[in-house]
């Protein structure tokens, strides 16, 4: 079911006392809200955070994870150890790992099958580049990341994940895509999932812009139709930034 939604990806950032401290700091500061909040900290943190957020509603998520569930594989984790130690979500596909670890949306489609299977929910990632925007490639850049990454998946499956849309050209640089462009896209994603699908299945399902989102430019974005929440980046290292962005609807 479609609702509004904050999540936190802290990166690569924060040693252990930082994290704890911030977690401290955003459960004094938390306000009343019907907005779901996750946070998404590093491995290292995650078990240690989740006894900090006990039966609060703050959610917890892991940035990535293997597809396999166990094995030789030296330096990852399973969905089977992130559920262990109480994750709820796991973000996927996000652009950095896409650039930098060339992981491609068919490999990625193998994980999110596999966070299902777990009874977690995926936060798949998509986006374009600059050149790819600027060739007017950019619709059909996010057609078949949806397509390669999510449509193995029947109804039911589908209608448990969230999406995150994030122009890579607009993270980390301080760059943002205006609230049309970035509503353009997001309807494009409902409008490909209900090609696929049905129109039933294309309304439910979250979509969050990951680009840049701040204070400023929140209350903009969240009022965009199709644009559910936010996938934050370095505005959810910054207690009372994030905590502005959950009262940003």
């Amino acid at each position: 079911m479609r609702q509004n939604i904050i999540a936190g990806n802290w990166k690569m950032n924060l040693d252990f006392n930082q994290a704890t401290e911030l977690v401290k700091e955003i459960l004094d500061k938390q306000k009343e809200s019907d907005v779901l909040t996750i946070i998404a900290p590093p491995y290292t943190h995650l078990k240690s955070i989740k006894d900090m957020l006990g039966q609060t509603d703050i959610r917890l998520a892991a940035q990535n994870c293997h597809h396999q569930e166990s094995g030789a594989y030296t330096g990852e984790i399973s969905v089977k150890m992130l559920k262990s130690v109480g994750v709820d979500y796991v973000i996927l596909g996000h652009s950095e790992r896409r650039e930098f670890f060339n992981e491609d949306s068919l490999a990625i489609s193998y994980k999110v099958s596999k966070v299902l299977e777990n009874g977690l929910i995926p936060i798949y990632c998509c986006g374009e580049t600059l050149e790819e925007r600027n060739e007017a490639q950019h619709f059909h850049i996010i057609e078949k990341q949806i397509k390669q990454g999510l449509f193995q998946l029947n109804e039911l499956e589908l209608n448990d994940c969230l999406i995150a849309y994030e122009p890579v050209w607009a993270i980390g640089t301080g760059e943002t895509a205006s609230p049309d462009q970035a509503q353009e896209m997001h309807a494009f994603i409902r409008k490909t999932i209900a090609n696929e699908y049905n129109e039933i299945i294309a309304n439910n399902i979250s979509i969050l812009y990951g680009g840049s989102v701040k204070p400023s430019n929140a209350v903009e974005l969240f009022n965009c139709p199709d644009i559910d929440g936010g996938l934050i980046g370095g505005a959810s290292l910054q207690v009372d930034q994030f905590i502005e962005l959950t009262q940003s609807f």
